[in-house]
Parts: structure tokens; C-alpha cells; sequence
């Protein structure tokens, strides 16, 4: 290596490298967990199998999307395949300020937890506590 060359050099961004989703075969899905239907990562909340005229099994996914509760996706994947499943997190943190005053408990003086669900590069608050008392 001659002196103007230099070994690539390459930053993390505190993920060390993870995927934000794994894949997993179709027949491990189970209700109440997670995967990802087209592009968003959703819970689980039907599984349906049928078998095809060939002896080939299908499961029929219905998830509803974890940052919009409302919006419900369906797929089908053959059992054999691999279906990704998203990395979901979910974090608590103490709410030392908040703009625009949308939680009024705070503006009232009451000291809060937030816990904050996160998949895919998108966080959303999903719940807000009390602390617990002599915090």
C-alpha cells in the first residue's frame, strides 16, 4: 500500500450493524408476533393455513401496522419461504421536556414516562405513565 492510500474507514450509527429486519421461515410465525407485509412492520393478529391442490401449504398473514394501528395488511406466503420479521424495540424514558404542550400532565408538573416503540427507522410514543412515586 503505497502512502496516499488509506484503509476504508466506515461509520457506525450505533446499530452496529444490524439488519432492521431477519428473516425466518413462513411456518414460524405465530399470532401476536411480528412481521413485515408490504414494507411495514406489523403484529400478527390472524394466521390462516390452507393447502393447495399440489400438497403445497400457504399461510395467510393479517397484521395490523405497528405505527398506525388502524391500517390492517394481509399476505400470503408459501410455508417453505422465509418472511422477514422486523427488530422491534420498546424503551422508557423519563419526559424531561416536551414543545408545543401536547401532554398535559407535564404542563401540569407531573413527572412522566414515555415508552417509545420503535421498528424499521420509525419511533412513535405509545404509551405515558406516572414515575413511580419518590422518583
Amino acid at each position: 500500500m503505497s502512502d496516499y492510500e488509506e484503509e476504508p474507514h466506515f461509520e457506525s450509527e450505533g446499530d452496529d450493524g444490524a439488519s432492521m429486519t431477519y428473516p425466518v421461515p413462513a411456518s414460524s410465525i405465530r399470532k401476536n408476533g411480528h412481521l413485515v407485509i408490504k414494507g411495514r412492520p406489523c403484529k400478527v393478529v390472524d394466521i390462516k393455513t390452507k393447502t393447495g391442490k399440489h400438497g403445497d401449504k400457504n399461510h395467510h398473514f393479517v397484521g395490523i401496522d405497528i405505527f398506525n394501528l388502524i391500517k390492517k395488511l394481509e399476505d400470503t406466503v408459501p410455508s417453505f419461504d422465509n418472511i422477514d420479521v422486523p427488530r422491534v424495540n420498546r424503551n422508557d424514558y423519563q419526559l424531561i421536556n416536551i414543545e408545543d404542550g401536547f401532554i398535559d400532565a407535564f404542563n401540569e408538573g407531573k413527572d412522566l414516562f414515555v415508552s417509545v416503540i420503535s421498528a424499521m427507522g420509525e419511533e412513535q410514543i405509545i404509551s405515558v405513565k406516572d414515575a413511580p412515586r419518590g422518583y
